[in-house]
Formats: structure tokens, C-alpha cells, sequence
């Protein structure tokens, strides 16, 4: 089975087309302004509306409100929903049922005791994202280049579909994979030529490296 791939943090036409043209299955547009891939929801619509069908397109909110929320869905057509911020089991729930949408929820994981967050989300949430704790003080929930002990969730089963990311790029997501057993994966820096700008060579490479065999075990 192919690994699928998400290519998160999109900003421009171009990085769009790379990713499909590649064989991503995902992309993900940030909607927090203290992201350097933060996008208006006015260049985020026009950005999905050009995304090929099959394509699935993902929103990553953090802690938004239902304003928040509305304004979004009202203009930009999403596909997931992804919460990256503090949201409790409640709130993915909650909003899940408000607009009948797939909700992805990022988990960061630092120690195993992180892990035990897992069964409280995978039980109410359609996918989760598990990524590396942002660093005490960190101003991004995400997004920050770092990866965590994959030995953690080496070949671990949830009560949903879940998806690896954290410091990955074209050089270790083929470990990562078969580290992990991980059939999804997402990366955002590690597509990036500085922060916040993604580069398509290194989109392709990603892809490309994800879906091949995977690397051998260290």
C-alpha cells in the first residue's frame, strides 16, 4: 500500500500543482496568523478552488471559535478539518457534529506518557496527527522542524486512522515509515526553502521518498 502524504502549509498556485502533480493525497492550508504559513481565507478559497478533485483539502485551525469557524466554512470548501491547539475531546466533537465535516486532531508527543491522550481522541475525532510537542514557550503548535522518539508509536493501533509528522523531510520519511508502520504522513518544514516557503523540488522528493520502498532499519 502506498503511503499517502499530506504537503501542509501551501501559500501559492505553484506549491498547490507540485504537490498534486507528485501524488499527495492531502493539502493543508494554515489559518493561524502567527504562522509563517498562515494564508487569508480570501487567497485560501482561491487556492482550493483549484485544487484537482481527489485531491482532499485540509484546514488547520488552532482553538478557533465558532466565528472563526463559520467565516471559514462559509467561503473556503474544505474537505477536514484539522485542530492543532488545545481543543478538549469535546470541542472536536462538537465541532465534527456542527459541520459535518472529518476532523483530524494533532496530538503532540514528547515521552510515552503523551500517549495516553490517544485513546480520548481517536475515540471521537476521524483521524489524528501525531506530531512532535511544540517546546515549552514555542509560539507555533506545530510546524517547527522537530521529530520525536518514533520508537514511541512503532506498529501502534488506534481507534482511528492516524497520521505521523514531526522534522520530517526527503531524507528520513522513508525511516520514519517503516519505524512506525505510519501509513500516512505530513510534513510542512521539511518542504522549505526558508520558513514559511516551500520549495517543489523538495515537494516531489517528499512524496517520491515517502512512496518508495522504504529505507532500511538503523
Amino acid at each position: 500500500m502506498d503511503t499517502r502524504v499530506k504537503i501542509c502549509g501551501l501559500k501559492t498556485p505553484e506549491h498547490v500543482a507540485a504537490a498534486a502533480e507528485a501524488g499527495a493525497s492531502y493539502v493543508g492550508f494554515v489559518f493561524f496568523e502567527k504562522s509563517p504559513r498562515n494564508v487569508s481565507v480570501e487567497l485560501a478559497r482561491d487556492l482550493a478552488l483549484d485544487v484537482p478533485v481527489g485531491l482532499a483539502k485540509v484546514a488547520l485551525v488552532v482553538n478557533a471559535d465558532d466565528g472563526a469557524l463559520d467565516a471559514l466554512m462559509d467561503q473556503v470548501p474544505i474537505d477536514i478539518l484539522q485542530l492543532h491547539g488545545k481543543e478538549s475531546p469535546e470541542r472536536v466533537a462538537e465541532v465534527r457534529a456542527r459541520y459535518g465535516l472529518p476532523v483530524m486532531k494533532a496530538i503532540g508527543i514528547a515521552e510515552a506518557s503523551d500517549l495516553t491522550q490517544i485513546d480520548a481522541y481517536g475515540n471521537v475525532a476521524d483521524q489524528l496527527l501525531i506530531d512532535a510537542k511544540a517546546p515549552k514557550g514555542a509560539a507555533l503548535p506545530g510546524g517547527n522542524g522537530l521529530a520525536f522518539d518514533w520508537k514511541l508509536v512503532n506498529r501502534k493501533y488506534w481507534p482511528c486512522p492516524w497520521m505521523l509528522a514531526g522534522g520530517l523531510n526527503p531524507e528520513n520519511v522513508g525511516l520514519a515509515v517503516q519505524m512506525t508502520g505510519a501509513r500516512q504522513v505530513d510534513v510542512s518544514s521539511g518542504v522549505e526553502s526558508t520558513p514559511g516557503e516551500k520549495d517543489a523540488d523538495l515537494i516531489r522528493a517528499f512524496v517520491k521518498a515517502a512512496k518508495e520502498k522504504p529505507a532500511p532499519k538503523l
